[in-house]
């Protein structure tokens, strides 16, 4: 039951993740970066310590989602201070003022 449990959880993490990599112009928040790749870490490391195969896979799937939009928003960050919480449309507005 919990590894069922685990896997709906991550099969969540990892839907978010990927929609927010799809989305192009989402530029996620530092904190909410760091706090997902801190979150999904651990929840793939306590997975394969518990041979919990599944949710293991998921929350790894999720962490690496989240390493491409750390490095969407550090590169954001560089162009323009304004540029994490808000999408690339809008940091590039705010370049311009």
């Amino acid at each position: 039951m919990a590894s069922l449990l685990l896997s709906v959880t991550f099969a969540c993490g990892v839907l978010i993740a990927v929609v927010h990599v799809l989305n192009r112009r989402f530029i996620a928040p530092g904190y909410d970066v760091v706090a997902n790749l801190t979150a999904f870490a651990c929840a793939t490391a306590a997975s394969l310590l518990l041979a919990h195969w599944i949710p293991a896979l998921l929350s790894a799937m999720a962490f690496a989602c989240w390493l491409g939009l750390a490095r969407r928003t550090i590169l954001a960050s560089r162009r323009s201070p304004y540029a994490t919480g808000t999408s690339s449309r809008d940091a590039e507005a705010l370049t311009r003022r």
